[in-house]
């Protein structure tokens, strides 16, 4: 059915007023009244800026101002940052608008998951690995000999970056708090945003770079030892950090708040009133924001996680035909190729993957949104599993964080602190095999020695 136009009363005429480009005060008045007197739409007033006379000119006009604070049946809304009013774009360019309380009944149940199990994760991620990677940096900085070999550099960047990452999580967990509410204003959830995805996409960089390294050590020694340096290693870092923040200005483009300034305090019996920090995109830029997160996943997920393989494979192949290496030894390097690719094929990939799924099932949604009946069959029609799929990596993802101080312990011998059988030394993971052992004397030697002195 087709919505009704909002009935907008004429403006009538004033007399000029004193100087060009003003309006006196009985103008103003009757403006306001004629604006007071439409009848809303039951979606959205933000239409009524279509209808009202282009004489509004490039000032923020009545009409501007209600659609940046009006909302159905009265209620205040407001969507920050680009776009302005999005419904009224939709409907000037013919698009079906989907009703704000069917958008704001699907919210409300997507949001419940987020309250009930993600925040306590990301609370205990923070715990741990700011301990872990904190502990892994100190004695990065206090026991390693300078210069640090390159695994080294690797493995003190990709602290930085997971303390960095672990530091993104506590407003996270505040804002994930029922009622789901951020509370810090536009600046820090553009930080915010900005951090979390910054630092872990430079996870995944460093991890790359040990794999690589790793790869070098064992299957190229000598070309390792000869040509790969400390400031190689050093500027291949500051590579890594720019690749980052590149891959995650975009965030600052989607990112935004939204939310009804003006309402009633936020609390768990009004919802409606709370402001939400957006971490994907608003319902306007989802078709940019998909294209976005296809390009994430095949830079920050795909990419490094083919290299891993073929490195590690590599590395396997190694290890498993060095006669010189003992069963030991080569289960150790076994399990530290194993936890490499877990860590990709378990938390970065998958969360790639499932943000992707969900954003399409996010547009799937909108498209059908203006034909439901009513609120409970629009609720009905979400499709929960790529939602909550994606809910239980971002869950994961922070846990992976926590597991790194176990990939330094291979790399740097001040983290080595459990007696794993015999000592390795300091350079097995770069090393094809150790060192050659020194023969054992025969057990008819001392007889032959004897033997000699008495002739």
């Amino acid at each position: 059915m087709t919505e009704p136009a909002p009935v907008c009363v004429p403006l009538p005429r004033a007399a000029p007023a004193s100087r060009p480009g003003l309006q006196t005060p009985t103008h103003r008045a009757m403006r306001k009244e004629a604006v007071g007197r439409v009848e809303w739409p039951p979606d959205s007033l933000c239409r009524l800026r279509l209808e009202l006379p282009a004489r509004e000119g490039a000032r923020e006009g009545p009409a501007r101002r209600l659609c940046r604070r009006a909302g159905p049946g009265g209620a205040p809304h407001q969507t920050r940052g680009p776009g302005g009013c999005t419904q009224a774009m939709a409907g000037r360019s013919g698009a079906r608008l989907c009703p704000a309380n069917f958008s704001a009944a699907a919210d409300l149940v997507l949001s419940g998951f987020q309250e009930g199990f993600l925040w306590p994760v990301l609370v205990a991620a923070f715990l741990v690995a700011v301990a872990g990677n904190g502990l892994a940096l100190h004695r990065f900085l206090t026991r390693e000999p300078r210069p640090w070999n390159p695994a080294v550099v690797f493995s003190a960047q990709l602290a930085v970056s997971d303390l960095l990452y672990a530091l993104t999580l506590p407003p996270l967990a505040a804002y994930l708090y029922p009622p789901k509410n951020w509370r810090y204003g536009a600046a820090a959830c553009l930080l915010e945003r900005f951090a979390f995805s910054c630092n872990l996409l430079g996870s995944v960089a460093f991890i790359t770079c040990i794999s690589l390294t790793r790869y070098l050590g064992v299957v190229h020694p000598f070309l390792a030892r000869a040509r790969l340096r400390p400031k190689h290693a050093w500027v291949l870092s500051a590579a890594g950090w720019a690749l980052a923040v590149l891959l995650a200005a975009p965030t600052l483009a989607f990112s935004r708040l939204k939310g009804p300034p003006g309402a009633p305090r936020c609390n768990r019996t009004q919802p409606e009133a709370c402001t939400k920090c957006l971490g994907t995109a608003a319902d306007e830029q989802l078709e940019a924001y998909r294209a976005y997160s296809v390009v994430l996943a095949a830079l920050g997920g795909g990419l490094p996680l083919l290299l891993t393989l073929l490195a590690y494979g590599a590395l396997a192949r190694a290890v498993l035909g060095s006669p010189s290496m003992s069963r030991t030894e080569k289960r150790r390097v076994l399990a530290l190729v194993a936890s490499g690719v877990a860590l990709y094929a378990g938390s970065y990939v998958p969360y790639h993957i499932t943000r992707v799924l969900n954003v399409d099932a996010r547009r799937r949604w909108l498209s059908r949104c203006p034909d439901f009946a009513n609120a409970t069959q629009a609720v009905t029609a979400l499709e929960l599993g790529p939602y909550l799929a994606f809910q239980v990596m971002r869950a994961l993802t922070p846990l992976a964080v926590c597991v790194h101080p176990l990939l330094y312990m291979a790399v740097a011998p001040s983290l080595r602190c459990c007696p794993w059988g015999p000592s390795p030394g300091p350079d097995l993971p770069l090393q094809a095999a150790p060192a050659p052992r020194a023969p054992h004397p025969s057990p008819r030697a001392p007889e032959a020695a004897r033997s000699g002195e008495q002739g």
